[in-house]
């Protein structure tokens, strides 16, 4: 399934593709949404891809935010 989101940074939108049916990705972020950490919620995604859910922000983006390139 691909998510896209837009980045709070520079209001980009961004896209990631994850191993979840799109039944499955809306089950999880019920979850998370009614309170389950992010980390239950989505137990089969990377970190990256579970901070991409929650902001909207690529892994690039943050290491050029936080390296400042």
């Amino acid at each position: 399934m691909i998510i896209e989101r837009m980045s709070p940074f520079d209001g980009s939108v961004n896209k990631i593709g994850i191993p979840m049916d799109e039944e499955e990705f809306n089950k999880a972020y019920n979850k998370w949404q009614t309170g389950v950490t992010v980390q239950k919620a989505f137990p089969q995604l990377t970190a990256d891809q579970r901070e991409f859910i929650m902001t909207g922000i690529t892994p690039e983006q943050w290491d050029n935010f936080i390296i400042g390139e």
